[in-house]
């Protein structure tokens, strides 16, 4: 018995087709291709607007005048539970304590600081009130404010974690009378302060001959001196006759700071089977160098804005660093923030999603920031300033990053990108890849190295504004 079969419904296609079909023809055709894609790339928009200056002998020294820090850094701290204690040595960074190294002093006057907790919206001092102590903020933001001509009340700033308020109480006379407040300290969020008060300080200053012998140096140092800490150049001006001029000198500083170029590297490795067999239509040899190259470059941006030793993070001034006033980037503090480098800032850089909440701020207020042609394509901008996209920014798991604002090039005495070329084997300035040779598995190497690093010439050529909230 025979039974039959049904075909199925391909097969009554196939008997029916009478041209060829395009899977078969496929495997005769040339398919078109795309080099390799890496989603890494990004415009890295601080390699581009850095003017690069070449530094032949693999170091750039910045010269400048002979000055002093003042200490305006900032204070850190240390906590137990609930208790919150200065750590003795960051006292220093208070302006005439700064260079003193006495431990047990330190430690006296440490242990003397009173902690105070405090809730949104309380007031720490009144303008007026006896200025009777220093306040070092250890968390939390606080604005100084005072009254206005008009009856309004005027914002001075926001201090925050590591700031101190009030230094100055320090400097007078053990017999005098107290000094006023000039200024309202109103707390923006719950936080705590430690106060350093005058009596405790004069009480170990009369115990302590070392400090008030450090005490009278510092203020005859601070005599005569800029805001800056830059001794003062003496001229006269508007004089009549024949008076005697001053005589003045410029002195320059004996310990510039040297910025050495940092190096990125890696060995890049190609069998040589593959760089013989596979190389059309695309040199494999070419898409491996530059795909390398590429991840050199970002990781060249990221450590221009991370690295500790010369990125723009670590190296702003810190009288050049301010905090948001609320927490989410308001169009006052990126007023602020241009004040801070306000001889002729090039352009500012933040991360996407700053660049979002601004605008998301300047929405809210009815404020449209506008858009300036940077390098030939229209970018978002601020008071005309470029505001450029740079991921390599961090956000914190707070939700926090910072915005950085600056002013570029040598002639401006800004921040100046550092590379040197000429270097053998140069693929890119200052980048090379260097043969190294083939092993026994028939494996070339390629060593490809980009040095590069960056200066700040004079610290108002960078601002940062810090605690930016992108998150509401």
């Amino acid at each position: 018995m025979v039974t039959s079969v049904e075909p199925t419904s391909e097969q009554r296609t196939d008997r029916a087709r009478l041209s060829l079909a395009t899977e078969a023809a496929r495997t005769l055709a040339s398919t078109t291709k795309t080099p390799p894609q890496m989603q890494g790339i990004t415009s890295r928009w601080l390699l581009k607007v850095l003017p690069w200056v070449q530094v032949s002998g693999g170091a750039f020294r910045v010269n400048r005048r002979l000055g002093h820090t003042l200490g305006n850094g900032r204070v850190e701290f240390v906590s137990t539970g609930a208790q919150v204690r200065v750590v003795p040595a960051e006292l220093t960074e208070l302006p005439l304590l700064q260079g003193y190294e006495d431990p047990d002093v330190l430690r006296e006057l440490a242990d003397g600081c009173v902690q105070r907790d405090f809730a949104a919206g309380e007031v720490i001092f009144e303008a007026g009130s006896a200025a009777d102590s220093v306040v070092l903020v250890a968390h939390g933001k606080l604005s100084r404010r005072i009254s206005g001509l008009y009856d309004s009340e005027v914002d001075l700033g926001v201090v925050a974690d590591g700031d101190f308020v009030d230094d100055r109480v320090l400097a007078e006379g053990g017999s005098g009378g107290l000094g006023e407040r000039s200024f309202s300290l109103v707390s923006l969020t719950g936080g705590t302060v430690l106060t350093l008060p005058r009596d405790h300080f004069r009480t170990v200053l009369e115990r302590s001959p070392s400090l008030a012998a450090h005490l009278g140096r510092a203020a005859d140092y601070h005599a005569g001196r800029t805001e800056a800490g830059e001794a003062e150049i003496e001229l006269a001006s508007g004089h009549r006759g024949e008076p005697e001029l001053p005589g003045t000198f410029v002195d320059y500083d004996l310990a510039p700071r040297e910025y050495e170029l940092s190096v990125a590297q890696t060995v890049l490795r190609v069998h040589t089977r593959v760089a013989d067999l596979y190389n059309e239509p695309m040199n494999q040899l070419r898409e491996q160098v530059r795909l390398t190259v590429e991840a050199l470059r970002e990781r060249q941006e990221h450590e221009m804005i991370n690295s500790r030793d010369f990125g723009l993070l670590h190296n702003a001034d810190l009288r050049q660093r301010i905090h948001t006033r609320s927490g989410p980037p308001t169009p006052d503090d990126l007023d602020e923030l241009l004040a801070t480098v306000w001889k002729n800032p090039t352009v500012m850089l933040a991360h996407p999603k700053a660049i979002a909440a601004i605008g998301r701020e300047c929405t809210a207020r009815g404020i449209h920031p506008g858009t300036v042609e940077y390098a030939g394509r229209p970018v978002p901008s601020w008071r005309g300033v470029p505001l450029l996209p740079c991921n390599k920014i961090p956000v914190s798991e707070r939700g926090t990053t910072s915005v950085v604002v600056m002013r570029t090039g040598e002639q401006d005495r800004g921040v100046v990108g550092l590379h040197h070329t000429g270097i053998p084997d140069e693929y890119q300035p200052s980048l090379s890849v260097r043969f190294m040779g083939i092993n026994d598995k028939a494996v070339m190497s390629y060593l490809v190295s980009a040095y590069y690093s960056l200066a700040v010439l004079v610290p108002d050529a960078l601002g940062i504004l810090e605690d930016v909230e992108i998150g509401r």
